[in-house]
């Protein structure tokens, strides 16, 4: 059935805390290998030999959460960081010789607590797990802008450093405006022409929308969460808590950071898992936009506890066609995956 709603009622909540859904679970666990059947393992050759891009991820199989690397057939899995600390959030560089990463301060951290800057510092490191280092102090939700810039979430803020410079630039501030004020600003991510920022409000906002960062004006653009620019930036998508699993991926076109006045759900949806594993969350494409990396779980939500695990789409393929990578009752997240272009090699 295909329904239509104004803007403002694009979802209800994408969750009920300020990250997860379900009550507080205490920390992560460790989890154990399962083995995939004989079809998916033969899904994942497929999709993955296609691909032939590596994926890292956040995953707390051997504790608190460090990152992983795999090929995108699910092999080849290697730990890359070690630690008491939380290590999440990893993204590639554009050129994929870098992740850059949020890390804890001390010990565990719920994501719950992903806006408390005082617990966060952000590293980078390369793919092969060497030469990690601190780059920004107390923030969180770092990601590139260049191959070396990248933008962050501190306090109430969102700033945008070249790595290494030491220098920052605000470029928004939620305190004082009403439309945010009071708002945790979460997995800011700046437009190609550095006029507009996607982001995720949470705390006393539960909205997604693009800030105008010359007019310091919010537009609101739907309900949900995890909000991101399409690779093209012609369109966003983010998870919306409706479809099969209780949540999907949609996409909506954004024309000069302005969405459409009414849209059509059905029409703008853009991953929703047939199956009773179908409750995505942490969609992220490739720099190309012809791959979907994302989590999924059949049971539970909170963000860092529950048994999310990985999953890999060819984009315009049905949706059957998505391969599952791990087969591991930890928690998967946030991953993102990196496909060399001819001639770049690999990360």
């Amino acid at each position: 059935m295909s329904l239509r709603f104004p803007l403002r009622q694009l979802g209800y909540l994408c969750c009920s805390a300020v990250l997860g859904c379900s009550a507080f679970s205490g920390e992560p666990p460790k989890g154990a290998d399962e083995a995939p059947p004989a079809e998916d393992v033969a899904l994942m050759r497929e999709v993955g030999e296609k691909a032939n891009g590596t994926i890292v991820w956040s995953s707390s199989r051997v504790g608190n959460h460090d990152l992983f690397t795999m090929k995108t057939d699910g092999s080849d899995v290697k730990q890359i960081t070690k630690g008491d600390e939380v290590d999440w959030f990893p993204r590639f560089s554009p050129s994929g010789a870098q992740i850059l990463f949020c890390r804890s301060k001390q010990g565990w951290v719920s994501e719950r607590d992903a806006n408390a800057s005082d617990k966060w510092d952000i590293y980078t490191i390369k793919p092969d797990g060497s030469e990690p280092k601190k780059v920004v102090e107390s923030a969180s939700w770092g990601s590139w802008i260049s191959e070396d810039e990248i933008l962050f979430v501190r306090g109430t803020k969102v700033f945008r450093s070249k790595l290494g410079s030491g220098a920052e630039t605000q470029l928004m501030d939620s305190e004082g405006v009403s439309e945010l004020d009071g708002a945790l600003l979460q997995q800011p991510e700046l437009s190609s022409d550095g006029k507009y920022l996607a982001i995720t409000l949470r705390g006393s906002k539960r909205e997604t929308g693009i800030w105008d960062i010359a007019k310091k004006a919010w537009t609101q653009t739907g309900l949900g969460c995890q909000v991101n620019w399409t690779p093209d930036h012609t369109a966003i998508y983010w998870v919306h808590p409706t479809g099969n699993g209780d949540s999907r991926v949609l996409r909506m076109p954004i024309d000069n950071g302005t969405p459409p006045k009414d849209v059509d759900l059905d029409k703008l949806q853009f991953m929703d898992l047939p199956g009773r594993r179908s409750h995505e969350y942490f969609p992220q494409l490739s720099r190309d936009g012809k791959w979907l990396v994302w989590g999924i779980t059949q049971r539970g939500h909170d963000h860092d506890t529950a048994d999310y695990e990985i999953y890999l789409w060819e984009v315009g393929t049905p949706p059957e066609k998505a391969a599952r990578l791990t087969y591991n009752s930890a928690n998967d997240r946030w991953p993102d995956v990196f496909i060399p272009s001819a001639g770049s090699g690999s990360p």
